[in-house]
């Protein structure tokens, strides 16, 4: 168990390594419970690092067999974390660093390092998983080639570059990239290959793999179509080729993230690569391809162009996130994108960043690193890249990506360096553009307007309220997309982006004819919370006339929220315009269903508890949970015609596909069952479920039965026919608690927790326990405290055997502070019994210290 009270890490105490690798040289023996790991490693001394240096080596878990150097035995200095052979048991010069050690990958529950994941042997090497591997400056800034040999009896074994032996029990790799030792993975099983080929813009063809289980093979398809369209998407859009001969993806089941971006040998969870339409929902085929996406595109922004310190990690994955949403957005629909991924900022990181584990998007301390992989370092700095795009243009950003690739293929940079070429390429000064990521906290827009004489002035006030460790915060860059619509409707100002560098700053709008509405933060233009006082009016005819599509759902979805603030608090009848408005949505066919779909999809209940919160007003979970569920009803019975109308109309016929526009369809007839559900009694879901002919609307329907308090029947024949398929028992667990009413959540969680198929150690089962338990917001958050005592039990006992997912998984505390004082004394006295546990994690006691206070 690691120290529970260590010292931070220190962007500010940052030095380079003294030296330098110019080669890595591994064998594996592979054993379940005694591998054996033969390391040669030659080290030369780093010219920016002058004098002797003792050479340090991170270690975790390991049994030093043998070390020399220079082929003389040296015995260096070992503790927990590494290893010390002092200066002078050093040459001056190159070196060669020699150690053999034993590790045992059928004990690492952690999933970090070498492992096991049902008879597979697998790695997980990010953040700093290579030191349990074998000793190693296991840091992104030293980066080498690796040669690696596996010697197995396993029909597969897999590492980093390209094939350049293979023998009876033995196959050896060669990556001639230099990469850091996160980016290292090897991987042995008995494992079937899903083959195809992509030929490069110039002409090289490269081998594609899928490898998988036996029996899954019929699932790949999907994962490689969305890899093939990926390689080729990057060359088109951002000219970047693939550079190795083979790239292979492998499905395991135990993973703690959703993939990694290991060089030439992607290693994914299971779930993010097979699928079927009987199998797999909507929501799962989007995701195969825009995580499939992200992980190829790391190939470049990630693995050839790395980080040079942890700290830097917004570098790689808010870039590359960016890219995968610019995909996602070119394969489907932009807009839609687009509001799914600010309702995930929204939901994610706006709640990170308004509680106790707000940071910058570039942190300049951290405890444990594997707690920074957060919506703030991932989706914020993603929106930061967006911003960067809109303020330079397009022209301008390609300029500056063409140059960020010439200049530092091969190096580890920093959001200094990322910066410069921005700066270099567009002459822009991004002095105050670089407080995005060095502050945290969302700013607050405040805006007034004014108008005379054929003047319209936007008055905007930016404000950003204090942080952990950071009080005071001075403006930023925000670029503010605005247009203006005459009363008629029409377009009277197009989107122009605003620039707003001051704390107050005013635009004006002359020669206009008469008052506009204003349509303002276009494409969330800006992170931003935007204050604005608009009647219900306005915000109605934004949303029938606005043109652009994500302000038209902005408006809409206000809408609900201001609606639904008034039945919860002031026990305020439903609003007749409101609804009417959502039925004029409805039956414009001249939108994207998808649109339609989510136009329907009412404001969540957390993001309803965080409105109320800001407001001033306590939220109760119960009262939000029953003035939702009143909202639906009403426009259930007042829409029902056009309701069923639609639902009859977005029945899908003929071969399932997984395309952007069948999809829509199934989202926006899911919706209309949604809705509906609330005075069918449920009929028509149960017979969408007896006649689904696929995961979507099965899935869907018995969402619908159980949040209805019903579906036993079909719970049960759902377990029957899926019981062998693991990812889809993982949806069986995850729809029960996560549908359940709020009275019930915390017992059928206790409930299904006994069930022999709960296997707690498997980081995709325990998700779908605990984690849809947590986003069940009245159930977790039930006035008897049940489901915070039925949570943090299972943290605890999670913990000794994988911190990094307990310590993921904890946040599900963090909004504590927004309830009642029963609630805070619950969830405070569980947080307390969590921190006075003997022996837990560093993961976890930061995280939960972070989120206690």
């Amino acid at each position: 168990m690691k120290d529970a009270t260590p010292q931070p890490t220190l962007l500010a105490d940052y030095a380079p390594y003294p030296f330098v690798i110019e080669g890595v040289d591994l064998t594996f023996r592979l054993a379940p419970k005694t591998t054996r790991v033969l390391a040669r490693i030659a080290f030369a001394p780093n010219p920016t690092s002058p004098g002797r240096h003792d050479l340090c080596l991170d270690g975790e878990n390991l049994t030093l067999v043998s070390a020399s150097v220079d082929g003389k035995p040296v015995r260096p200095v070992q503790d927990d974390t590494g290893l010390t052979l002092s200066a002078d048991q050093i040459p001056d010069g190159p070196f060669l660093w020699e150690a053999e050690v034993e590790i045992d990958p059928e004990a690492n529950t952690a999933l970090e390092g070498l492992y096991m994941s049902g008879g597979i042997y697998c790695t997980q090497c990010e953040a700093e998983g290579f030191r349990k591997i074998t000793f190693y400056p296991d840091r992104p800034d030293v980066m080498a080639p690796f040669k690696v040999r596996i010697e197995s009896d396993m029909p597969a074994l897999l590492s980093n570059g390209n094939p350049t032996g293979k023998g009876a029990g033995w196959a050896e790799w060669t990556d001639p990239w230099p990469k850091p030792a996160y980016l290292f993975a090897l991987v042995a099983g008995d494992l079937k290959a899903v083959p195809d080929t992509f030929t490069t813009m110039s002409g090289r063809k490269v081998d594609l793999n899928i490898w998988v289980r036996d029996g899954d093979q019929d699932r790949c398809a999907y994962a490689m179509d969305s890899l093939i369209r990926s390689m080729k998407w990057d060359e088109e859009v951002y000219g970047r080729e693939y550079d190795l001969d083979v790239f292979n993806i492998v499905a395991v089941d135990d993973f703690n993230m959703g993939a990694m971006e290991n060089k030439g040998l992607n290693v994914f969870n299971s779930k993010l690569v097979l699928a079927s339409p009987e199998t797999a929902t909507d929501l799962d085929f989007e995701r195969i391809e825009g995580v499939i996406a992200h992980e190829y595109f790391h190939n470049w922004t990630g693995n050839r162009i790395t980080c040079r310190d942890w700290f830097q990690l917004c570098l790689k994955e808010g870039l590359t996130v960016f890219r995968d949403q610019q995909f996602t957005s070119d394969m489907r629909s932009a807009p839609v994108k687009r509001i799914d991924d600010v309702l995930t900022l929204r939901a994610r990181q706006f709640r990170e960043d308004m509680g106790p584990l707000a940071h910058p998007v570039r942190p300049d301390h951290y405890v444990e690193i594997n707690n920074f992989y957060t919506a703030t370092v991932y989706e914020k700095g993603a929106e930061v890249i967006g911003m960067l795009k809109r303020l330079v243009g397009d022209e301008g950003y390609k300029k500056a990506l063409d140059l960020y690739f010439d200049r530092h293929d091969g190096e580890a940079a920093t959001i200094e360096d990322w910066l410069k070429v921005f700066e270099d390429a567009t002459g822009r000064d991004l002095a105050q553009f670089k407080r995005w990521y060095t502050d945290a906290g969302t700013p607050r827009l405040t805006v007034s307007e004014a108008w005379s004489d054929g003047t319209y002035t936007l008055t905007f006030i930016q404000k950003t309220p204090p942080t952990p460790g950071q009080d005071k915060k001075p403006p930023r860059v925000i670029p503010i997309a605005v247009g203006l619509l005459n009363p008629n409707g029409d377009e009277v100002v197009p989107t122009t982006v605003l620039e707003m560098t001051e704390a107050t700053q005013s635009f004006r709008f002359d020669t206009l004819a008469s008052r506009p509405v204003a349509s303002i933060l276009r494409g969330f233009s800006a992170p931003v919370v935007l204050d604005r006082k608009v009647d219900q009016t306005e915000r109605a005819f934004l949303l029938a006339h606005d043109t652009d599509p994500f302000n038209k759902w902005e408006a809409g979805r206000a809408l609900a929220k201001d609606v639904l603030a008034g039945m919860i608090a002031e026990d305020r009848a439903p609003s007749q315009s409101f609804i009417e408005a959502l039925g004029a949505v409805l039956a414009d066919e001249s939108l994207d269903p998808a649109f339609r779909a989510l136009c329907l999809r009412l404001p969540s209940e957390d993001d309803l508890a965080q409105t109320l919160h800001d407001a001033g007003r306590v939220p109760d979970p119960a009262a939000i949970h029953a003035g939702r569920a009143a909202l639906a009803t009403a426009i259930a019975r007042h829409l029902q015609k056009p309701l069923v109308a639609t639902y009859d109309a977005m029945a899908t016929e003929g071969e399932f596909s997984p395309d952007a526009a069948a999809a829509g369809k199934r989202a926006l007839r899911l919706g209309c069952l949604g809705l509906l559900n609330h005075i069918d009694n449920g009929t028509r879901a149960a017979s969408l479920f007896a006649s689904a002919s696929n995961m979507t609307e099965s899935h869907g329907a018995l969402a619908c039965l159980i949040e209805g308090g019903r579906g036993t029947r079909e719970i049960g024949a759902f377990y029957e026919r899926w019981q062998t398929n693991r990812l889809v028992i993982d949806k069986w667990f995850m729809v029960q608690v996560a549908h359940a009413l709020p009275d019930e959540a915390a017992m059928t969680a206790e409930r299904l927790s006994q069930h022999p198929d709960f296997d707690w150690q498997n980081p995709n089962r325990f998700r779908a326990l605990l984690g849809a338990l947590a986003a069940n917001h009245a159930g977790f958050h039930h006035a008897s405290g049940a489901a915070y005592r039925f949570y943090a039990d299972w943290l605890l006992k999670l913990d000794p055997v994988n911190p990094q997912t307990t310590a993921r998984m904890s946040t599900a505390f963090e909004t504590w502070a927004r309830y009642d004082e029963d609630r805070k004394a619950l969830i405070r006295a569980e947080l307390d019994r969590i921190l006075a546990t003997p022996g837990l994690s560093r993961d976890v006691t930061e995280m939960v210290g972070r989120i206690r206070g």
